[in-house]
């Protein structure tokens, strides 16, 4: 008997337009064809002749054992999942009854994992670039994993100022756990943080909202909602959502021909915030450093990027819980409003102001 192959296959977010050609080829030389029925229906136009094996919800245990069984005959099995197979998918758990049967790659039936695009990538490209820095995915689905763990997830992403992109935010049985989640996120990040709530990305039923942490309940959320919350950096520009990487603390986007020269930009002058300043140099030193690059940088770099950095030191500080939004430009200078903590102020800060006052703050 012919030794038989496990093809787990992710499709991407449904769209024909963003399914690999290993997936379309995997499928396509599939004998059968293993799926949750909502994902079979959205591939039918690629299938062929193929037995057909599809559950509903909360069956998935029972398709990756069917899909083992078939395979385990000789026959080239795939084994589809929305997004990619090996993030929420069903990549795992395939392996999991393989192994929990006593599998080994060189003579068992064999695996190729296809991947696909996950809802990070694809809802993050339909709001801007939220996710250009460091981000994390959590699920809310307490169903196989004990809520006590996914709030210490939620919390230790929160505190670390990850971009965050939640999957399984809410179903009709699930409704406490986003609620928990916000109140969570609130403890670490201004109610003005920018949050995107994308529906169904590039189906034909797509939503597309953007929000903020304080609002976001305020819209429809669901099972088939992603929701990306931004970091501390991460703003809105004419719609989209933006978390900058941080190259304005190096370089002035403005200009044509930059201060560093391309053999100083990684020398430790240049990033004195970078782990070998601190290990080669003391905290004083560190310091110095710093202001001397911002006081460099302040006639030349872009007032939006100094207002966002200024913003990050007040806020670790606890000086000022920030909302901040764009404000229609009457000059080719971006402006944010930026709300002063309740017996402060309530006012529109310069840029130029933000930074003295984080200066001034010191440590």
């Amino acid at each position: 008997m012919n030794k038989g192959k496990l093809l787990i296959v992710g499709f991407g977010p449904g769209h024909f337009d963003h399914l690999t050609e290993r997936a379309r080829e995997a499928i396509r030389e599939s004998e059968v064809v293993v799926g949750y029925n909502t994902y079979v229906d959205i591939i039918r136009d690629l299938l062929t002749d193929q037995e057909i094996v599809r559950t509903g919800m909360t069956e998935e245990v029972s398709r990756a054992q069917e899909a083992v069984r078939q395979a385990e005959q000789g026959k080239k099995v795939a084994v589809i999942s929305s997004g990619d197979a090996g993030v929420y998918g069903m990549a795992g758990l395939v392996y999991e009854v393989l192994i929990e049967k006593g599998w080994h790659p060189d003579t068992g039936v064999e695996v190729e994992v296809i991947p696909g695009i996950s809802a990070i990538n694809s809802c993050a490209s339909l709001l801007g670039s939220p996710v250009m820095h460091d981000a994390c995915m959590i699920s809310l689905s307490d169903h196989l994993t004990p809520w006590e763990t996914i709030a210490k997830r939620i919390e230790a992403a929160a505190s670390a100022d990850f971009v965050i992109a939640l999957y399984n935010p809410k179903s009709g049985r699930r409704v406490r756990q986003i609620v928990e989640t916000q109140r969570i996120l609130l403890q670490y990040r201004s109610p003005g943080t920018p949050v995107g709530l994308v529906k169904s990305a590039y189906r034909e039923r797509q939503q597309i909202v953007l929000t903020t942490l304080g609002d976001m309940l305020n819209h429809e959320i669901g099972m088939l909602t992603t929701v990306i919350i931004g970091n501390s950096t991460t703003f809105v520009y004419e719609g989209l959502m933006i978390t900058p990487r941080g190259y304005q603390r190096k370089y002035t986007l403005s200009k044509e021909i930059q201060d560093l020269k391309p053999h100083q930009r990684l020398q430790v002058e240049a990033e004195p915030w970078s782990l070998n300043a601190f290990g080669e140099s003391s905290g004083k030193f560190v310091k110095e450093q710093n202001i001397a690059t911002a006081d460099k940088r302040k006639a030349s770099v872009h007032p939006a990027s100094l207002a966002h950095e200024a913003l990050s030191v007040l806020q670790a500080k606890g000086l000022v819980e920030t909302g901040i939004t764009t404000i229609p430009f009457t000059k080719p200078v971006s402006i944010f409003e930026v709300a002063v903590s309740p017996g402060v102020a309530n006012k529109i800060i310069t840029p130029e102001q933000l930074v003295l006052l984080a200066e001034i703050a010191g440590d």
